[in-house]
């Protein structure tokens, strides 16, 4: 891409690599102060949403010629024009001036803010070099296939144990599943449908390398999980848009988390444009499904919360109990998870059903299962705050790594047709999720991410 050089301090910005997405615009110094102005790429145009994807962002600043350390200050100027652009104010922008390939090496820029329509931050600029600075910690291909090839080795030594392609996307990639497990119910977990949501996949390597062992630590819990569930994971969902820089679509602009059905006269899933659902879709339909986990990132809240299968077909008191028992199951094995702020569900049959093209209602009621979508923030998560770092890819891992708890809590019960829910303790009852927290209350109503908000809320 182009360069964008000042005199006397040269800056050039890049996103010439795995998962990059901006633009230079300009450059400017203004009382002494550089000032570096960058736009963010829109994914490929989405046919059913009808609207350009923006929001993640990742690029390299590389500065030459300081002989001191000098602050840039960043801006983005399209920021407003991001497809959740409310979720700006209360955003601090990850930067790594050493490694990004490490995600312990990123932390948070505390001077980010959302100003007339624009993201901006100043970075200290310490010595000759780059800075990388991203939306969230990157989950690179070469990380994913690295992590593949571990699985890879593990299995082969693990009886039981497979990772294999279900098919390729358009651009040729493979969409790997990873099982493992004996038992009698079929769990599946996928990740990254959005492909700017890296920290998904940074939850599903927690997840794996618990699960294979790769730490080589004893551990009884995924000796019982192993023996209870058979695994189906899916790490990475849409390689194509990760790749690219994408927020929400593959290459060719499929929102992944809207094809699993057809909606009107959109047909979906295809072939021709949503491999990756057709072929996981269809390996469900082979295996069964007993309980099925959609991990995702949520752009606006600073919470992680579970989102279920309210009001669609499937939607019944078994399932409203499992729900509840495996949230509360959650909050208790990991703090970071909460049980009371989320989307709020919806309030009739009829508001569902214009979402059975989601994962998890789809799912959920094809399979008659527990299904839940899982959301992390891109922000510091409010549960248990962390200035320096928010949210974070360790974080991430551990949450994926505490969820096997939880699975095996709800074990028992997920087949079970009797009242079992009348046994269980109260504090795991079914919360009905809100997003009203800390005062603050949203003028729009969302269901499942949706960019165009279904209703305005009234007082």
């Amino acid at each position: 891409m182009s360069d964008g050089s000042i005199p006397d301090v040269q800056v050039s910005i890049s996103d010439a690599y795995d998962s990059g997405n901006v633009e230079f615009v300009s450059s400017e110094r203004v009382d002494g102060v550089w000032t570096v102005h960058v736009r963010i790429k829109p994914d490929v145009y989405t046919a059913l949403e009808k609207i350009s994807h923006m929001q993640y962002f990742s690029f390299r600043a590389t500065v030459n010629n300081i002989s001191k350390p000098t602050k840039i200050v960043y801006v983005i100027d399209n920021a407003s024009k991001a497809s959740y652009p409310a979720a700006w104010t209360g955003t601090t922008v990850c930067y790594n001036t050493t490694d990004p390939e490490d995600s312990e090496a990123w932390f948070r820029n505390s001077t980010t803010r959302y100003v007339d329509g624009t993201l901006t931050w100043t970075h200290l600029h310490v010595y000759n070099g780059s800075s990388y600075f991203s939306y969230f910690p990157p989950f690179t291909y070469a990380r994913h296939l690295k992590l593949v090839g571990q699985l890879q080795l593990a299995a082969a030594k693990i009886p039981h144990a497979n990772v294999e392609s279900l098919g390729q996307t358009l651009d040729g990639r493979e969409i790997e599943c990873v099982t493992i497990g004996t038992g009698d119910k079929i769990c599946w977990i996928i990740h990254r449908q959005h492909p700017g949501e890296t920290m998904a996949e940074h939850y599903a390597e927690g997840l794996l390398y618990r699960l294979f062992r790769l730490d080589d630590v004893e551990d009884p819990i995924v000796e019982q999980a192993l023996q209870r569930f058979r695994f189906y994971v899916v790490p990475c969902m849409c390689p194509d848009g990760g790749v690219r820089g994408h927020l929400r679509t593959n290459g060719v602009g499929a929102n992944l988390n809207r094809e699993w059905a057809t909606k009107g006269d959109y047909q979906a899933p295809t072939l021709e444009r949503s491999p990756e659902v057709y072929h996981v879709l269809h390996k469900m339909d082979e295996t069964g499904v007993d309980l099925f986990l959609d991990v995702h990132g949520d752009e606006e809240l600073p919470y992680n919360f579970i989102s279920g299968a309210e009001q669609t077909p499937a939607w019944s008191k078994r399932l409203e109990s499992l729900h509840g028992a495996f949230v509360a199951s959650y909050h208790r094995a990991n703090s970071d998870m909460q049980q009371e702020i989320g989307y709020p569900p919806p309030e009739s049959r009829e508001e569902a059903q214009k979402y059975m093209n989601v994962a998890t209602n789809q799912v959920s009621t094809r399979f008659d299962c527990l299904g839940m979508t899982l959301e992390m923030p891109f922000k510091d998560c409010e549960s248990n705050v962390d200035p320096d770092r928010g949210w974070s890819a360790a974080r991430s891992r551990a949450l994926g790594a505490s969820v096997l708890g939880p699975l095996l809590y709800v074990y028992p019960y997920l087949r079970d047709e009797t009242e079992f829910w009348t046994t269980l303790p109260p504090e795991d009852a079914y919360v009905e999720p809100h997003d009203d927290y800390q005062g603050f209350k949203p003028l729009t109503k969302r269901l499942y991410s949706d960019v165009r908000a279904t209703s305005s809320i009234t007082s």
